[in-house]
């Protein structure tokens, strides 16, 4: 598999940009929702752009951005008791770096299509003693040989910014009940308990101790319609997210070859903006959105129709709630709750972001993509075609051709040529 060359940053040390204008300096405590371990990871963006992005203009940008989004300048602690995070708004500022690569855009388009670990080369590494140690936003904007493609990267903390500035979300749901108590089943999460002598069977942890390589499969609207009408009841109305995640979790679990009575989850993020009574309010910018489960035995997975998991997935949408995720927070109280990712798939909806619409006044992106995850399954959109959606995974080699052929089986061989090769 090919490998980018190294970054080179000739002398350029990265940079912190400040706000342009003075900010409030308090902390923000974080929500249950966002505190948990589970998001304790960074939000990696890749873009490719035709036209050389001006490092100064963007810095500019950044800076003036940084007003109302301060929280992004600020760094994310433990608070005093260190129980919760809080983020520091102290307006120490977002790293921004600048470099250059040994590759042209054709080059890197080619390689786009197969995702590998050597994107990582294209965001800075920052030397941290630990994952909170790291600045809530990074950016680096690296320029291609050929002298006008230029890419970005940009890092980004999953619970960065859990609250307005000026419309805590404490104020509206967030703050836990007078009597912590759930009222509802939440089969996405379970309890840690340190049992050195378990026999419980991880499936992530068998999952990572094995090197892990990412593939990509696209999706286009003919081939979405050609998957929903593989379900056996054709009165079945779905979404195409709940198509093509009931088609890629039916997927995983045949390329794992579980045992047919194993029971599996599927975990993923529904909004829950509007979901909420009262909304969120309007110009928030915190993770808006609860994890929803469906789960189900490997045997109902595996015989080919999406009719099944469909259902469970819907299901497991309706079940989100005002009320559901008030019991979540309330049930995220207890520290000893993690999310189970035990025997789950976890797939990131990206698709329906607007992400490839990014414009920095040189047009819109050639391609848009997310630097390698090990964690999630990612749905991604298609610059250039916003119907299609591009599905990115990481596996062990012989279980990721597995995968690769179940995705695609229910094809003809031109669409299955043309999922494995676009971009």
């Amino acid at each position: 598999m090919q490998e980018l060359p190294d970054c080179l940053y000739e002398g350029k040390q990265p940079t912190l940009v400040t706000p342009s204008s003075p900010t409030l300096n308090h902390s923000l405590y974080l929500s249950n929702l966002d505190d948990h371990h589970f998001l304790r990871f960074s939000i990696k963006y890749l873009y490719l752009f035709q036209k050389s992005l001006s490092a100064l203009t963007l810095k500019d940008s950044l800076s003036r951005v940084l007003v109302d989004y301060y929280p992004l300048a600020g760094r994310i602690k433990l608070s005093d008791d260190e129980t919760k995070l809080k983020v520091d708004c102290s307006g120490e500022g977002a790293i921004f770096a600048e470099a250059s690569m040994d590759i042209t855009c054709q080059e890197f388009l080619q390689m786009s299509r197969k995702p590998n670990n050597s994107w990582r080369k294209l965001l800075f590494k920052v030397e941290t003693r630990g994952f909170l140690d790291i600045p809530p936003l990074l950016i680096q904007v690296t320029h291609l040989r050929c002298g006008v493609p230029t890419c970005m990267g940009s890092c980004q903390h999953h619970q960065c910014s859990s609250s307005d500035p000026t419309v805590p979300l404490s104020t509206h749901v967030s703050t836990t009940r007078s009597t912590a108590c759930h009222t509802h089943s939440h089969p996405g999460f379970t309890r840690t308990t340190v049992d050195k002598n378990s026999t419980t069977f991880s499936i992530c942890k068998y999952l990572q101790s094995q090197p892990l390589v990412p593939t990509t499969l696209t999706f286009t609207p003919s081939i979405i319609l050609r998957l929903k009408k593989t379900c056996a009841d054709p009165s079945l109305e779905c979404t195409t997210f709940e198509a093509l995640a009931a088609h890629t979790w039916c997927s995983w679990a045949r390329s794992l070859g579980f045992p047919l009575t194993m029971q599996v989850k599927l975990l993923f993020s529904v909004n829950m903006r509007k979901k909420l009574t009262p909304q969120l309010p309007q110009g928030y910018y915190g993770n808006g959105f609860v994890l929803a489960c469906a789960e189900s035995k490997v045997q109902d997975l595996v015989n080919g129709n999406i009719y099944h998991p469909v259902k469970l997935i819907q299901d497991a949408k309706a079940r989100i709630t005002d009320e559901y995720v008030r019991s979540t927070i309330d049930l995220l109280e207890d520290k000893t709750v993690k999310t189970d990712v035990s025997s789950s798939l976890v797939i990131s909806q990206w698709a329906r972001l607007g992400l490839e619409e990014l414009n920095f006044g040189e047009g819109k992106p050639m391609y848009m993509g997310s630097l390698v995850s090990n964690i999630y399954c990612l749905f991604l959109p298609v610059a250039g075609n916003c119907d299609a959606i591009r599905v990115q995974v990481s596996l062990p080699k012989d279980i990721l051709r597995r995968l690769e052929y179940y995705m695609v089986n229910f094809l003809d061989e031109k669409c299955k040529i043309e999922a494995k090769t676009m971009a």
